[in-house]
């Protein structure tokens, strides 16, 4: 049975800390004994880990360049015998693979989860230095497979595993009552965002693309959830544009599910990305997207069949898509049973627990290590 250990920077309710905390709670308990640890804090996904049977250790990282931080972790690591370490989101994956290396600790895997284009000069070549630590850097699409392949990270270092979505039934909700709880008509047709506030997200694109719709569908509300550190202009820019009535700023949320299962659709107007979470959270419970044709969303979204897409910056077309699905309520019921469709086919979470098993036990057999044996069919 190997040992695993999970380290990511904080458990809050964000795509690659929902990616983990699947991974965690979904490994075979037969072959791997699994724990997790947050580099700076914990937070609400940490219930979803103890539920798991998944203990939680808080390593407590609080400056910017925190060398005690490091050393903590490193002992930690030394003291917890692990076999196998995977690191997540670039200060988990900078601090882990430095404390992994120096722990001795036999496999190092390494997940990717976007197209990390905000990186600068040090950001990547703390990355191509690091990447000789990885035994695998796992990109979580094509598009970041691809990208970190251009870094410099050699090939045979690289793998692709799919993000993955459980299928769980969506929550019984009233629509109307939803959005009247949020402030809009009961009847109106809405528009779900759900995202970090920062300029990857191109949530200004968004606001500026239902400008131009407030006559054209002035039934369309939007409401958008999360928070980050655009918030602030972004609620003024919508004020500039006379948006008051027509969009709501929900900040974070614990009840996404039901927000999503009483829209008519989920929106992405993003620069870049990973594979998008909210994307198959869409897809799983039948709601039509429209993005843009940005890296990673393209390889979800397959245009005019599960949902549409724009190119980046395009808001015309952004708003058209909107529009053309608020208009054609049977069109996007069948473009969201479309991606349903998709999501069981190619993003089950089962399929990338699955992946990720057979992973550690392929690089820890080639390191001598002991593994269970494979499971019979």
């Amino acid at each position: 049975m190997l040992k695993v250990l999970q380290l990511i920077p904080t458990l809050d309710r964000s795509g690659a800390e929902k990616q983990m905390v699947m991974l965690a709670a979904g490994l075979p308990r037969d072959r791997f004994q699994v724990e997790a640890a947050v580099l700076t804090r914990s937070g609400p996904l940490e219930a979803d880990l103890a539920a798991a049977g998944v203990p939680v250790t808080s390593i407590g990282k609080r400056l910017k360049v925190d060398p005690f931080a490091l050393g903590r972790l490193t002992r930690f690591l030394k003291e917890g015998r692990f076999d196998v370490v995977q690191t997540w989101i670039f200060a988990a994956n900078a601090y882990g693979r430095l404390a992994a290396r120096r722990a001795g600790v036999p496999v190092i895997v390494t997940a990717e989860m976007a197209v990390d284009l905000w990186k600068g000069p040090i950001e990547r070549l703390v990355d191509r230095r690091l990447a000789t630590y990885s035994d695998r850097l796992v990109g979580n699409s094509n598009a970041v497979v691809e990208y970190y392949g251009k870094l410099g990270v050699p090939a045979d270092r690289l793998e692709m595993i799919y993000s993955g979505i459980a299928d769980e039934p969506p929550p019984a909700v009233d629509p109307a009552a939803v959005r009247t709880s949020i402030g809009f008509p009961h009847d109106a047709r809405l528009a779900l965002f759900v995202g970090r506030l920062a300029p990857q997200k191109r949530v200004g694109d968004l606001l500026k693309t239902l400008d131009l719709l407030q006559h054209v569908q002035p039934d369309l509300r939007t409401a958008i959830v999360g928070d980050g550190p655009l918030r602030g202009s972004l609620e003024k820019l919508a004020g500039q544009l006379d948006l008051d009535e027509k969009v709501r700023f929900l900040g974070h949320r614990d009840d996404v599910p039901r927000l999503m299962a009483a829209a008519d659709v989920v929106v992405l107007p993003s620069e870049y990305e990973g594979l998008p979470n909210v994307v198959l959270e869409a897809m799983i419970q039948g709601k039509p997207v429209v993005a843009t044709a940005a890296p990673g969303t393209t390889e979800v979204v397959v245009d005019g069949v599960t949902g549409v897409l724009a190119p980046i910056g395009n808001l015309p077309l952004l708003a058209r898509g909107l529009r053309d699905l608020a208009r054609d309520p049977r069109r996007a019921r069948a473009l969201g049973a479309a991606g349903r469709e998709r999501a069981l086919a190619d993003f089950r979470a089962d399929a990338m627990v699955a992946r990720f098993a057979d992973l550690y036990e392929r690089l820890a057999a080639a390191k001598g290590l002991a593994v269970a044996p494979a499971p019979t069919a």
